[in-house]
Protein backbone atom coordinates (compact mmCIF):
# COMPACT_ATOMS: atom_id res chain seq x y z
CA UNK A 1 0.00 0.00 0.00
CA UNK A 2 2.89 2.35 0.76
CA UNK A 3 4.16 2.00 -2.70
CA UNK A 4 0.78 4.08 -4.37
CA UNK A 5 0.38 7.54 -4.38
CA UNK A 6 -2.54 8.67 -2.85
CA UNK A 7 -5.45 10.52 -4.76
CA UNK A 8 -7.97 12.92 -3.81
CA UNK A 9 -11.57 11.79 -4.89
CA UNK A 10 -12.45 15.61 -5.16
CA UNK A 11 -9.30 15.95 -7.65
CA UNK A 12 -8.22 12.90 -9.17
CA UNK A 13 -12.12 11.21 -9.32
CA UNK A 14 -11.88 6.95 -8.79
CA UNK A 15 -13.74 4.52 -10.94
CA UNK A 16 -17.24 4.48 -9.76
CA UNK A 17 -17.79 1.19 -11.21
CA UNK A 18 -15.19 -0.58 -9.32
CA UNK A 19 -15.99 0.90 -6.20
CA UNK A 20 -19.59 -0.25 -6.68
CA UNK A 21 -17.86 -3.91 -7.19
CA UNK A 22 -15.39 -3.70 -4.35
CA UNK A 23 -17.98 -2.72 -1.78
CA UNK A 24 -21.18 -2.93 -2.62
CA UNK A 25 -21.52 -5.95 -4.74
CA UNK A 26 -23.31 -9.30 -3.95
CA UNK A 27 -20.12 -11.23 -5.24
CA UNK A 28 -19.26 -14.06 -3.23
CA UNK A 29 -15.81 -12.28 -2.85
CA UNK A 30 -17.16 -9.19 -1.47
CA UNK A 31 -16.61 -9.42 1.95
CA UNK A 32 -17.92 -5.65 3.41
CA UNK A 33 -21.61 -6.22 2.52
CA UNK A 34 -22.79 -6.19 6.40
CA UNK A 35 -21.12 -2.81 6.96
CA UNK A 36 -21.53 -0.96 3.40
CA UNK A 37 -24.81 -2.57 2.79
CA UNK A 38 -26.89 -4.67 5.57
CA UNK A 39 -26.11 -1.60 8.75
CA UNK A 40 -26.89 1.25 6.71
CA UNK A 41 -30.39 -0.27 4.72
CA UNK A 42 -31.57 -1.63 8.00
CA UNK A 43 -31.06 2.12 10.08
CA UNK A 44 -32.59 3.68 7.12
CA UNK A 45 -35.90 0.82 7.40
CA UNK A 46 -36.28 1.80 10.73
CA UNK A 47 -35.82 5.37 10.40
CA UNK A 48 -37.87 6.38 7.63
CA UNK A 49 -40.88 3.38 8.92
CA UNK A 50 -41.14 5.67 11.49
CA UNK A 51 -42.77 8.33 9.75
CA UNK A 52 -41.30 11.52 10.89
CA UNK A 53 -38.69 11.93 8.20
CA UNK A 54 -40.83 12.88 5.00
CA UNK A 55 -41.61 15.68 2.93
CA UNK A 56 -41.56 17.25 -0.83
CA UNK A 57 -38.26 17.01 -1.48
CA UNK A 58 -34.72 14.63 -0.28
CA UNK A 59 -31.63 15.73 -1.77
CA UNK A 60 -28.92 12.96 -1.58
CA UNK A 61 -24.91 14.09 -2.17
CA UNK A 62 -23.12 10.83 -1.25
CA UNK A 63 -20.23 9.70 -3.25
CA UNK A 64 -19.91 7.43 -6.27
CA UNK A 65 -22.83 5.83 -8.13
CA UNK A 66 -24.50 4.39 -4.74
CA UNK A 67 -28.58 4.14 -4.54
CA UNK A 68 -28.95 1.94 -2.23
CA UNK A 69 -29.59 4.68 1.03
CA UNK A 70 -32.07 5.47 -1.03
CA UNK A 71 -34.89 2.93 -0.93
CA UNK A 72 -36.80 3.32 2.24
CA UNK A 73 -36.63 7.07 1.22
CA UNK A 74 -38.40 6.97 -1.83
CA UNK A 75 -41.81 6.05 -0.53
CA UNK A 76 -41.55 9.12 1.66
CA UNK A 77 -40.58 11.96 -0.10
CA UNK A 78 -42.36 13.27 -4.00
CA UNK A 79 -39.04 13.93 -5.24
CA UNK A 80 -35.30 12.90 -5.10
CA UNK A 81 -32.68 15.00 -6.02
CA UNK A 82 -29.28 13.27 -6.58
CA UNK A 83 -26.07 15.31 -6.82
CA UNK A 84 -22.81 14.02 -7.98
CA UNK A 85 -19.39 15.31 -8.11
CA UNK A 86 -17.97 13.34 -11.09
CA UNK A 87 -19.66 12.63 -14.34
CA UNK A 88 -18.61 8.91 -14.45
CA UNK A 89 -21.06 8.67 -11.60
CA UNK A 90 -23.70 10.67 -13.39
CA UNK A 91 -23.31 8.30 -16.41
CA UNK A 92 -23.64 5.01 -14.04
CA UNK A 93 -26.51 6.06 -12.38
CA UNK A 94 -28.46 7.17 -16.02
CA UNK A 95 -27.51 3.65 -16.88
CA UNK A 96 -29.27 1.86 -13.79
CA UNK A 97 -32.17 4.18 -13.99
CA UNK A 98 -32.93 3.71 -17.86
CA UNK A 99 -32.26 -0.28 -17.59
CA UNK A 100 -29.22 -0.06 -20.60
CA UNK A 101 -27.29 -3.21 -20.80
CA UNK A 102 -23.93 -3.17 -18.31
CA UNK A 103 -25.96 -1.41 -15.69
CA UNK A 104 -25.19 -2.35 -12.22
CA UNK A 105 -27.35 -5.29 -10.64
CA UNK A 106 -28.95 -3.63 -7.20
CA UNK A 107 -30.96 -6.58 -6.72
CA UNK A 108 -29.84 -7.66 -3.69
CA UNK A 109 -30.54 -4.84 -1.67
CA UNK A 110 -33.96 -4.48 -2.91
CA UNK A 111 -34.46 -8.22 -1.99
CA UNK A 112 -33.50 -7.13 1.39
CA UNK A 113 -35.15 -4.38 2.19
CA UNK A 114 -38.39 -6.65 1.14
CA UNK A 115 -37.17 -9.20 3.40
CA UNK A 116 -37.17 -6.54 5.78
CA UNK A 117 -40.87 -5.70 4.66
CA UNK A 118 -41.80 -8.90 5.08
CA UNK A 119 -42.48 -9.03 1.23
CA UNK A 120 -39.74 -10.89 -0.12
CA UNK A 121 -41.75 -13.52 -1.71
CA UNK A 122 -43.37 -10.02 -3.98
CA UNK A 123 -40.00 -9.54 -5.35
CA UNK A 124 -40.24 -9.23 -9.13
CA UNK A 125 -36.41 -7.41 -9.92
CA UNK A 126 -38.08 -4.39 -10.39
CA UNK A 127 -37.61 -1.15 -7.91
CA UNK A 128 -39.69 1.04 -9.87
CA UNK A 129 -40.33 3.02 -6.97
CA UNK A 130 -37.05 4.29 -6.55
CA UNK A 131 -36.46 4.97 -10.19
CA UNK A 132 -39.78 7.29 -10.59
CA UNK A 133 -38.99 9.46 -7.30
CA UNK A 134 -35.59 10.38 -8.85
CA UNK A 135 -36.84 13.84 -10.36
CA UNK A 136 -33.53 14.61 -11.41
CA UNK A 137 -29.54 14.11 -11.43
CA UNK A 138 -27.45 17.02 -11.26
CA UNK A 139 -23.53 17.79 -10.90
CA UNK A 140 -22.23 19.68 -8.33
CA UNK A 141 -19.16 21.14 -7.48
CA UNK A 142 -17.77 21.95 -4.03
CA UNK A 143 -15.48 25.06 -4.78
CA UNK A 144 -18.59 26.90 -5.10
CA UNK A 145 -20.61 28.03 -2.24
CA UNK A 146 -23.64 27.09 -3.86
CA UNK A 147 -22.92 23.48 -5.32
CA UNK A 148 -24.84 23.60 -8.05
CA UNK A 149 -24.35 27.35 -8.88
CA UNK A 150 -25.96 29.06 -11.13
CA UNK A 151 -29.05 26.67 -10.05
CA UNK A 152 -31.01 27.52 -7.23
CA UNK A 153 -32.08 24.14 -5.71
CA UNK A 154 -35.23 24.36 -3.53
CA UNK A 155 -34.32 24.30 0.04
CA UNK A 156 -34.62 19.87 1.06
CA UNK A 157 -37.03 18.32 3.52
CA UNK A 158 -34.25 15.86 4.21
CA UNK A 159 -30.46 15.78 2.97
CA UNK A 160 -28.66 12.62 3.13
CA UNK A 161 -24.97 12.41 3.18
CA UNK A 162 -22.68 9.00 2.62
CA UNK A 163 -19.21 8.70 2.35
CA UNK A 164 -18.87 11.72 0.52
CA UNK A 165 -17.63 14.48 3.32
CA UNK A 166 -15.44 11.61 3.70
CA UNK A 167 -13.83 11.54 0.61
CA UNK A 168 -13.80 15.67 -0.46
CA UNK A 169 -12.62 16.61 2.88
CA UNK A 170 -8.39 16.75 3.98
CA UNK A 171 -8.35 17.74 7.38
CA UNK A 172 -11.16 19.17 9.84
CA UNK A 173 -11.31 22.77 8.45
CA UNK A 174 -12.12 21.20 5.54
CA UNK A 175 -14.62 19.18 6.66
CA UNK A 176 -16.67 21.92 8.42
CA UNK A 177 -16.99 23.83 5.34
CA UNK A 178 -18.11 20.85 3.44
CA UNK A 179 -20.70 20.05 5.78
CA UNK A 180 -22.04 23.78 5.94
CA UNK A 181 -22.42 23.50 2.01
CA UNK A 182 -24.47 20.33 2.15
CA UNK A 183 -26.61 22.09 5.14
CA UNK A 184 -27.46 24.82 3.16
CA UNK A 185 -29.57 22.94 0.45
CA UNK A 186 -31.41 22.09 4.33
CA UNK A 187 -34.71 23.81 5.22
CA UNK A 188 -34.52 25.49 8.35
CA UNK A 189 -35.13 22.27 11.33
CA UNK A 190 -34.81 19.71 8.41
CA UNK A 191 -33.62 16.57 8.47
CA UNK A 192 -30.06 15.49 7.89
CA UNK A 193 -28.82 11.50 7.59
CA UNK A 194 -25.23 11.21 7.62
CA UNK A 195 -23.34 7.88 7.13
CA UNK A 196 -19.38 7.89 7.38
CA UNK A 197 -16.82 5.69 8.05
CA UNK A 198 -14.48 6.38 11.54
CA UNK A 199 -10.82 6.62 11.56
CA UNK A 200 -10.27 5.86 7.94
CA UNK A 201 -7.07 6.90 6.18
CA UNK A 202 -7.42 5.49 2.62
CA UNK A 203 -9.66 3.44 0.80
CA UNK A 204 -8.21 0.69 -2.40
CA UNK A 205 -10.35 1.09 -5.92
CA UNK A 206 -8.84 -0.91 -8.16
CA UNK A 207 -5.09 -0.22 -8.02
CA UNK A 208 -5.47 3.28 -6.77
CA UNK A 209 -5.63 4.50 -3.35
CA UNK A 210 -8.06 7.05 -2.45
CA UNK A 211 -7.02 9.25 0.50
CA UNK A 212 -10.04 9.48 2.82
CA UNK A 213 -10.63 11.76 5.98
CA UNK A 214 -10.26 11.02 9.36
CA UNK A 215 -11.95 11.73 12.06
CA UNK A 216 -13.56 10.07 15.48
CA UNK A 217 -17.35 10.48 17.27
CA UNK A 218 -16.43 13.34 18.91
CA UNK A 219 -15.70 15.64 16.25
CA UNK A 220 -18.66 14.55 14.48
CA UNK A 221 -20.89 15.40 17.20
CA UNK A 222 -18.66 18.80 17.79
CA UNK A 223 -19.73 19.70 13.88
CA UNK A 224 -23.47 19.20 14.30
CA UNK A 225 -23.72 20.80 17.60
CA UNK A 226 -21.65 23.85 16.47
CA UNK A 227 -23.67 24.21 13.34
CA UNK A 228 -27.33 24.01 15.09
CA UNK A 229 -28.41 20.37 14.98
CA UNK A 230 -29.76 17.73 17.54
CA UNK A 231 -29.04 14.35 17.12
CA UNK A 232 -32.15 12.27 16.92
CA UNK A 233 -30.20 8.81 16.21
CA UNK A 234 -26.24 7.69 16.60
CA UNK A 235 -25.27 4.24 15.97
CA UNK A 236 -22.24 2.75 14.97
CA UNK A 237 -21.18 -0.91 14.20
CA UNK A 238 -17.71 -1.83 14.80
CA UNK A 239 -15.60 -3.38 11.55
CA UNK A 240 -16.21 -6.98 10.68
CA UNK A 241 -14.29 -7.90 7.23
CA UNK A 242 -10.31 -8.41 7.60
CA UNK A 243 -9.02 -6.49 4.48
CA UNK A 244 -6.03 -4.35 3.85
CA UNK A 245 -8.50 -2.70 1.11
CA UNK A 246 -9.80 -0.07 3.47
CA UNK A 247 -8.84 0.90 7.25
CA UNK A 248 -12.12 1.73 8.90
CA UNK A 249 -12.52 0.73 12.49
CA UNK A 250 -16.35 1.57 12.57
CA UNK A 251 -19.20 2.14 10.18
CA UNK A 252 -20.90 5.13 11.35
CA UNK A 253 -24.80 6.68 10.86
CA UNK A 254 -26.61 9.71 12.70
CA UNK A 255 -29.96 11.09 11.68
CA UNK A 256 -30.48 15.05 13.06
CA UNK A 257 -32.60 17.52 12.98
CA UNK A 258 -31.31 21.47 12.56
CA UNK A 259 -32.70 23.75 15.54
CA UNK A 260 -32.08 26.82 14.67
Amino acid sequence: MDSCSTKFYRVDGYDSRETLESYFSNKEEMIFGDDSLKFPVENLFRTFNEGFIKGDLLIDVSGGSIIHHLYSASGCFKQICVLKCADKCIMELNRWIHKHTGAFDWSHTFLHIKALEGKSDLFQGEDITLKTAIADIKKCDFEKENLTDPEVLPLADCVITVWLLDLISKDQDDYRKNFRKIVKLLKPKGNLIIIGLLNTTYMMVGQEKIHVFKYDENFVKQVLNNEGFVIDCWASQKRSPVSDRIDYDAVLYITAHGNI
